[in-house]
């Protein structure tokens, strides 16, 4: 019962874009639930702006690889980082994708790819920023947007490994659906 109280507010604002047209927002295949301890997150998917990503991040969700992944990077005031299941920062699910970048600026809410110094380097790490980063701009491809649940990913527990060691006992991701498929 305490857990559908806490999807009741998602719930409504999806609702509620449903209702006002929202392209993005009517199109199931293209939203992700992404269960946290706290409640769920609501992200509409940008398959025009990065098809690539957008249609890799939907198979990994598909097979269940995000189900339990720790959220491994997470800075105060800029990102939560996730995507690895070894929890490192180095992991992933072993395929690279070229770059998509675009001019989508990476505001609060958007959901972007992790990768390393290369620009083709990104596989299933994925981080969601909690304020503008313009730094960030036309560097990491933008395949998403936070449209409900925002105040669940700032609940995520803090840490960085990069700069104090491992998050101990991390936030992770119950389960990650695309919404087509979404078991209620």
């Amino acid at each position: 019962m305490l857990r559908a109280l806490k999807l009741l507010p998602a719930l409504a604002l999806v609702a509620g874009l449903l209702a006002a047209g929202s392209a993005r927002a009517v199109d199931p295949e293209n939203m992700l639930y992404l269960d946290l301890e706290d409640g769920r997150v609501v992200i509409a998917m940008r398959p025009e702006i990065a098809p690539n990503h957008v249609a890799r991040i939907k198979e990994l969700t598909r097979q269940g690889f995000y189900d339990g992944v720790p959220f491994h990077r997470v800075i105060e005031g800029f990102m939560a980082q996730t995507g690895d299941p070894t929890g490192t920062g180095m992991g992933g699910s072993g395929q690279k994708l070229d770059a998509e970048f675009s001019d989508t600026p990476h505001l609060r809410g958007t959901v972007s790819m992790a990768r390393a110094a290369d620009p083709n380097s990104a596989d299933s790490q994925f981080f969601i920023v909690f304020e503008p980063a313009p730094s960030l701009d036309g560097q990491y491809t933008v395949w998403g947007e936070v449209i409900a649940g925002m105040e669940f990913v700032e609940q995520i527990k803090k840490g960085d490994p990069a700069r104090n060691g491992m998050v101990e006992n991390p936030d992770r991701i119950v389960k990650m659906q695309v919404a087509a498929d979404a078991e209620e």
